[in-house]
């Protein structure tokens, strides 16, 4: 079932979403470093992680589904936004450099025409950054933010996925350590929590963040020939002026 946008919204304005998309942000804008002179792309409830950008991007666009419902973004200026069926985009062969999926995967009808939709659009050698919800999180378990929707993933059905969809994962991290409760001492210790469990690499973080580049063949698996000595010749050489009795 599709987010609404108006929970969506509600989310990143409180302190425990602003919190969530510093912490996440930090993931996408490190892997994502230098996109000078490029095109990003975001798909689902991508803009508190799309703002970095805009400085130094060639062009930022933001779709999100239609089942969700679409916000004006930027505030202000010419829109960059539009509402479009994730596995249909407006948008020809090849045209994007970078594509950043958040609150897309996890809700998405048919995750794997997401992921082709977007392995079509993006140039060849062209990158992708998935976040999504981790199957064994803690925040998972409760619907009370958006990273509680949806299916959640674990780490081999998330490398199952890009490998169906002709991607290969380059970086694999997870976020979100903080337990998300509003609580005042949960918002004052979510900086600790999250230094510990990156620093250790604690179980329960709340997403993972997969980093994949867009493979341009299909890999061809090898296929095992029966051995000659099994086979049984159907026609034989026969002398000549003798009929098959």
């Amino acid at each position: 079932m599709a987010l609404d946008i108006v929970d969506l919204r509600s989310f990143y304005g409180s302190p425990l979403g602003r919190i969530a998309a510093r912490f996440v942000g930090q993931q996408v804008s490190a892997r994502f470093e230098n996109c000078v002179g490029l095109s990003v792309m975001g798909v689902g409830y991508a803009t508190p992680y799309l703002e970095r950008f805009r400085g130094e991007a060639l062009r930022v666009l933001a779709f999100m589904p239609a089942a969700q419902g679409v916000v004006n973004w930027p505030a202000s200026g010419l829109s960059s936004s539009a509402l479009a069926e994730p596995t249909m985009m407006p948008l020809p062969d090849s045209c994007i450099d970078r594509a950043i999926v958040v609150h897309a995967l996890e809700t998405a009808e048919h995750p794997r025409e997401l992921l082709a939709e977007i392995w079509r659009i993006l140039t060849p050698g062209g990158r992708l950054i998935v976040v999504a919800p981790r199957r064994a999180g803690l925040w998972a378990r409760f619907d009370t933010t958006p990273f509680g929707n949806g299916q959640p993933y674990s780490l081999s059905q998330m490398r199952e996925l890009m490998r169906e969809a002709l991607f290969s994962p380059t970086y694999w991290a997870e976020a979100l350590y903080a337990p998300p409760f509003e609580g005042p001492i949960f918002l004052r210790s979510a900086r600790l929590f999250e230094k510990i469990g990156e620093k250790l690499a604690l179980p329960g973080a709340g997403v993972l963040i997969v980093e994949a580049m867009k493979q341009l063949y299909r890999p061809v698996g090898v296929r095992r020939v029966p051995a000659l000595q099994h086979l049984q010749p159907v026609l034989g050489p026969r002398p000549a002026g003798l009929t098959p009795s």
